[in-house]
């Protein structure tokens, strides 16, 4: 049992810092938009990594950087074009986005923006696959105990964050709200971007 909480308390205090990735699920949340499908893709996106990184994956990505590389540029990439969105979105004079009923963004445009921001984060491969990885090792031979403690991490974090933030949506029936939502979103997104390419 210490095997498993020891996993659990780790992956949870790693994906606990408001990440684009966290922004982006909090969004949704607020917007009652696709919450479940985006919460499901986030926790087992997560779920295979950790899986990966126990297996023994970590190793490859340490060997060859260029997965690591690839990840970095493409995710700041991503982020500085969500940014110029988001902003764009926060300046607009017709800016008039509910909490809810938002069914502009098909589920499948929603899944694939999450997997982008999942996916292009180098980060979670450090974070998922070679921190937690090499982590587990320690743990010789309950290392799926571990894994299922992290797994079962981000399956509370990313549900209780998407289904929590509906306690917000009553702040964003304002349109000004989500304008300032959409502002700190965009800064946000561009601070990652300018993180990610200055640290390479």
């Amino acid at each position: 049992m210490s095997t498993f909480l020891s996993g659990f308390a780790l992956s949870f205090s790693l994906i606990l810092a408001i990440g684009s990735q966290n922004a982006f699920v909090l969004k949704q949340g607020i917007k009652r938009h696709h919450v479940f499908v985006v919460c499901a893709v986030c926790a087992l996106s997560d779920a295979l990594l950790i899986s990966f990184g126990v297996a023994g994956f970590g190793a490859i990505v340490t060997q060859f950087p260029v997965i690591e590389t690839l990840a970095r540029y493409g995710g700041a990439a991503f982020l500085a074009v969500y940014a110029f969105l988001s902003f764009k979105s926060a300046f607009s004079a017709s800016h008039a986005m509910t909490a809810a009923g938002d069914s502009q963004q098909s589920v499948l445009k929603t899944v694939a923006i999450c997997l982008a921001f999942t996916w292009l984060n180098p980060h979670v491969y450090l974070d998922t696959v070679v921190l937690l990885g090499s982590i587990s090792t320690q743990y010789h031979p309950d290392q799926g105990l571990f894994a299922a403690g992290a797994v079962c991490a981000s399956f509370v974090f990313f549900f209780s964050l998407g289904y929590g933030a509906r306690v917000l949506a009553p702040v964003f029936q304002r349109p000004q709200a989500w304008k300032v939502l959409e502002f700190v979103v965009g800064l946000m997104m561009t601070t990652i971007a300018v993180t990610l390419v200055v640290g390479a």
